[in-house]
């Protein structure tokens, strides 16, 4: 099925920008994600249509976006579920996720592999430190880095997360030494892990965002893993190329978005006014996203209706807390 027999009316009507479930009351809202508390032990995740950018949630969302970033984030934590735990238990629905509740580390572990989006920013400014890593002197954009780098940041609940080094999360606490050299550990090794399974499909995983939480004390990787809301993808042919002239990189991620809207006068900053997604513009959100999964999966994605999806919701819940 081309992407395009896709693109109607209906599937921009029924995106699913916000759910309810009371008999399991009210969920935590993130960004992208609705999360209920079914039991003690069990979350039930809805991965909704809305996308954010800048830290700032759009007001229209993607058709089909959440069936893809759950689909393709069950693919990977299946990739890498022999190198950590994971919080997967089932995924009973393309939009849902049932999963184990875990206590979040309140860090977002950032590998970049490349000098690109905030990190070339940041360099392109003048400045040859991120989050306590020495940059060296002599980069362009989208280079290698001789190996890949951690740059963490701090999850904020509201406004934007904010840069920190290694250092200064130890040095406030915010997560135990032990359980920090775990998480470090074991977030290279998927990211290693995440750069071979797109290798074999023609792409270079690029940087990426892994989240971690502790079930029954053990380190667990949880939210999402290589999806394009969390990572950023080239294609390997004619990377080199397009690196020694300069141009810019054929890649799937939400880079395109961000620049959209620095096109439109808009990086989240104060007494800018959020625009506008045009619907053609919305639908070329969704080919991106659909292009990231057929490339890294080898699957077409076929999307299911989400017409019902407000009335499923309770009865996929239920199956789990009976």
């Amino acid at each position: 099925m081309s992407s395009k027999t896709v693109h109607t009316d209906s599937a921009l009507r029924n995106c699913i920008l916000k759910t309810t479930a009371p008999a399991f009351g009210e969920p935590y809202r993130g960004k992208v994600r609705e999360v209920y508390e079914l039991d003690e032990e069990t979350l039930g995740i809805v991965v909704t249509d809305r996308i954010s950018a800048f830290d700032h949630i759009m007001k229209q969302a993607i058709p089909y976006k959440g069936q893809i970033l759950n689909n393709l984030a069950a693919f990977s934590f299946d990739k890498v579920d022999d190198l950590v735990n994971t919080h997967i238990i089932d995924v009973p629905h393309p939009n849902v996720t049932i999963a184990k509740k875990c206590d979040p580390v309140p860090v977002e572990v950032v590998i970049r592999a490349c000098l690109t989006g905030h990190a070339w920013r940041v360099y392109k400014s003048g400045k040859r430190e991120l989050c306590g890593v020495k940059l060296p002197d002599g980069m362009v954009e989208n280079e290698h880095f001789e190996e890949p780098i951690l740059t963490p940041a701090t999850k904020a609940k509201e406004g934007h997360d904010e840069d920190i080094s290694e250092k200064e999360i130890l040095d406030r606490g915010i997560v135990d030494e032990k359980i920090w050299a775990e998480i470090r550990e074991k977030a290279f090794k998927v990211f290693e892990r995440g750069r071979k399974v797109a290798s074999e499909q023609g792409l270079i995983l690029v940087d990426t965002k892994y989240e971690f939480g502790l079930y029954n004390g053990e380190v667990t990787l949880i939210d999402e893993v290589h999806t394009a809301d969390s990572s950023r993808y080239f294609y390997s042919d004619g990377y080199e190329e397009r690196l020694a002239k300069g141009e810019k990189q054929k890649q799937l991620s939400k880079e395109f978005l961000r620049e959209w809207l620095m096109d439109h006068d808009f990086q989240g900053l104060e007494g800018q006014t959020l625009p506008d997604l045009p619907d053609e513009f919305r639908w070329e959100v969704f080919d991106r996203y659909a292009e990231l999964f057929k490339e890294l999966t080898g699957k077409q994605f076929e999307p299911t209706s989400t017409e019902n999806f407000v009335k499923e919701l309770p009865l996929i819940f239920e199956a789990y807390t009976l």
